[in-house]
């Protein structure tokens, strides 16, 4: 849907009321995502900003720079939150990208540079995977299980979460905003997931013992202190601050888009959410967060299985959607979407012929052209 300031907003909550006429059941997806992302992810970001003091003050939970690091952070968000400092997500969005390529080159100078342990490595995760306890452990659920929980907690993929977000974007066809969705899981899984892995895997084959008592934000610290000196130390504690910063403040848009799905523009409800979400923010800082851990991987499950049975009602039209994008491309053209061109199509807000005007004059015209082909074409 499209708000009062012209901007676009969208989710699971919005396609479920409007695809399937489910209000009732677009406003508990909407409920279960504003537990997950407000209260139990920003919980765990505030802590892992905060452990990574460990390095620096060893007793940082309780000589009380873990206080100052949660009113830090939450003064921070409540800047952005409450619209005093736009600048700061300016400035996120400019650094969040640079440290992600800075960790990705340091993670392939590591891997090349330890080149010599790679059998070692491989040797490992193989020997971990199918000795007898991990076997039985998948057996009977409990590795399968703890792969999924990480597994969306790392790209959230089927959560119906990044739909919130790719639903703010203005293209002139939902393909490709979904095509964009679909890579940033590989991205983030085969990528990121991976560089990651292979620091803390050479780490434990060069130095087990030191690795094996470590965990956590600690261990991807020494990790890549392991790599290339107590620089990389410097550079993950920056890093975990920019990417923990800019994922609360991600993680709570996501939750007042579905807060406003639920109840509208209220300015009382919403300065009260604002207020508890930094609260949040704060304890999460100061707490090891384990019970945030526990529920966040319920609200998980329940977000997905909410969204997965939508995406199966609806997958038909997605598809659909799909082949109007791949003919146009095949036909040299920059696909444009007009929900009228889908026969059956569930009614939608947006996507209709006025909205083209949005993307200039020749998108439209050559939209027009090809009706007027079709139609003469039927008249002749």
């Amino acid at each position: 849907m499209r708000g009062k300031e012209g901007e676009f907003r969208g989710g699971p909550a919005y396609y479920i009321q409007q695809a399937l006429g489910k209000r009732w059941l677009g406003i508990l997806f909407a409920v279960l995502l504003i537990l997950c992302f407000a209260f139990g992810f920003n919980g765990l970001q505030a802590f892992n900003a905060a452990s990574s003091l460990e390095y620096y003050i060893p007793d940082y939970a309780t000589n009380g720079a873990a206080v100052a690091c949660g009113i830090v952070l939450a003064v921070m968000t409540a800047f952005v939150i409450f619209g005093g400092a736009k600048r700061i997500s300016v400035i996120t969005s400019i650094i969040v990208p640079v440290m992600a390529f800075a960790y990705i080159a340091i993670a392939v100078w590591t891997t090349v540079t330890n080149i010599a342990e790679l059998p070692a490595v491989f040797s490992m995760v193989f020997a971990s995977a199918f000795d007898f306890p991990s076997i039985f452990g998948g057996f009977a659920g409990s590795v399968v299980m703890l792969g999924i929980k990480r597994g969306l907690y790392s790209n959230e993929a089927g959560m119906g979460s990044a739909p919130n977000a790719a639903a703010t974007a203005s293209v002139s066809h939902p393909c490709k905003q979904g095509l964009v969705q679909s890579l940033s899981v590989y991205i983030d899984t085969l990528l990121i997931c991976t560089c990651s892995a292979m620091m803390v895997l050479v780490f434990y084959v060069q130095d087990p013992q030191a690795a094996a008592a470590l965990n956590g934000m600690p261990l991807v610290q020494m990790a890549v202190n392991n790599s290339v000196g107590e620089v990389g130390i410097h550079f993950i504690t920056f890093a975990i601050f920019a990417f923990a910063f800019s994922s609360l403040i991600g993680n709570y848009f996501y939750a007042e888009n579905n807060l406003r799905f639920i109840k509208g523009d209220s300015k009382a409800l919403l300065l009260a959410f604002r207020l508890v979400c930094l609260a949040v923010v704060f304890y999460g800082a100061v707490n090891s967060f384990d019970l945030a851990w526990n529920l966040a991987d319920i609200f998980m499950g329940l977000m997905a299985i909410v969204n997965l049975v939508a995406i199966v009602l609806l997958g038909k039209w997605a598809l659909k959607v799909l082949d109007d994008y791949t003919a146009q491309r095949k036909a040299g053209k920059d696909p444009v979407f007009v929900a009228a061109s889908i026969e059956g199509l569930p009614p939608t807000e947006c996507w209709h012929l006025e909205h083209l005007e949005e993307y200039g004059r020749a998108p439209v015209q050559e939209y027009l052209d090809d009706q007027i082909d079709v139609e003469y074409s039927g008249l002749r």
